[in-house]
């Protein structure tokens, strides 16, 4: 049997981010009260990927710039998995997330139409 290794993850962002007009544009109906998040998944452990964000390796440049903290809360008790059920719980997690008033950013290659698009991952 497969190991499971794949992991969704959340990370709290910076209200800077705010002075984004491409992340403002993502969620019109942000509640101001709530955090701004970016949801991701990832076949490492969610520090893992966090760390490479913020160096650089394959980063969004949103959580880069103004990553501050993984919300383990939000995302542990769904860990791990297998890739296809995270391909899919990113995008549940960030429409999710999204509906209860958070600003929400994810990776542009999610494929649901209503999940809020940012800039690709670059290498």
């Amino acid at each position: 049997m497969p190991r499971h290794h794949h992991h969704v993850y959340v990370i709290e962002l910076s209200r800077q981010v705010l002075t984004e007009a491409r992340f403002r544009k993502a969620n019109p109906d942000y509640l101001g009260d709530k955090p701004c998040v970016y949801v991701g998944m990832t076949g490492q452990s969610p520090d893992v990927r966090f760390d490479k964000h913020k160096a650089g390796l394959k980063a969004n440049r949103f959580v880069r710039e103004y990553g501050l903290r993984l919300i383990p809360e939000l995302y542990e008790c769904f860990n791990p998995m297998p890739y296809e059920a995270a391909r899919e719980m990113e995008v549940e997690l960030a429409i999710g997330l999204r509906d209860e008033g958070m600003r929400c950013g994810k990776r542009k290659s999610m494929t649901d139409a209503e999940a809020p698009a940012l800039p690709p991952n670059r290498p």
